[in-house]
């Protein structure tokens, strides 16, 4: 018999699609803001190799004439950024769903496993709660890489006032080295992300909209049994 189950609260699912365009938003403009002054590349002995955007990219864009509107756009988006993820925060800890989302001591062993199962190298996957090993890693580590973008942003954005942040980062330049990285880092996750929702199929992405699921009745009873378990 099958039976609808609540999956995702409604703070949940508000945080999750709001910061979806919250950061799309942030990862435009902070890439007009780099266009301005393309610095990194890979260079030996002179001669560059790698550069992350030829010209004629910027050329069609004039993305050279942008910086003005792309500082405007990361600096007012970056406080709707810091009070959804504040708020995603809060309400986690405040409501202890924390539980299921921080990894445990076996997550990076089952995260190799769901890995292998997703490959379609192992047939069955491990166990899971509400997130898999594999989610709880990524989804805490998504947090931390907010964090870290909002404290080197500030380091970069103001590094007199901020010079103690400035510091932490290891100065100004390297500040910006690490925004640059995280940056990188949402694309990759957000690629992944994507991946792993396909794979998951309709039902697990209709649930984050609806925040309910249909699920067998036996599997509610073994729900319950592990929210129990964890619980005590």
């Amino acid at each position: 018999m099958k039976k609808i189950k609540e999956k995702h609260s409604l703070a949940m699912r508000w945080t999750h699609w709001v910061n979806f365009p919250l950061l799309t938003i942030m990862i435009w403009s902070g890439l007009l803001i780099y266009w301005a002054n393309d610095v990194y590349s890979v260079t030996l002995f002179g001669h560059t190799y790698v550069r992350f955007f030829p010209k004629w990219f910027y050329d069609a864009l004039s993305i050279p004439h942008r910086l003005s509107e792309g500082m405007a756009f990361h600096f007012l988006f970056m406080w709707f950024f810091t009070l959804n993820g504040i708020f995603y925060v809060l309400y986690t800890a405040i409501s202890g769903e924390w539980r299921q989302l921080l990894p445990n001591k076996h997550s990076f062993k089952e995260a190799w496993l769901v890995l292998l199962h997703d490959l379609h190298i192992r047939k069955t996957a491990p166990p899971q709660d509400k997130y898999n090993a594999a989610q709880r890693i990524a989804y805490t580590a998504i947090i931390i890489m907010g964090f870290g973008s909002v404290i080197t942003g500030l380091a970069i954005y103001k590094p007199v006032q901020f010079y103690y942040l400035a510091w932490l980062c290891g100065g100004y330049h390297f500040a910006r080295i690490l925004h640059f990285v995280l940056t990188i880092g949402y694309v990759l996750f957000f690629v992944i992300h994507i991946v792993q929702v396909i794979l998951a199929g309709w039902r697990n992405f209709s649930s984050v909209i609806t925040g309910f699921e249909v699920v067998e009745r036996k599997k509610v009873s073994a729900k319950i049994k592990n929210d129990e378990n964890e619980k005590n």
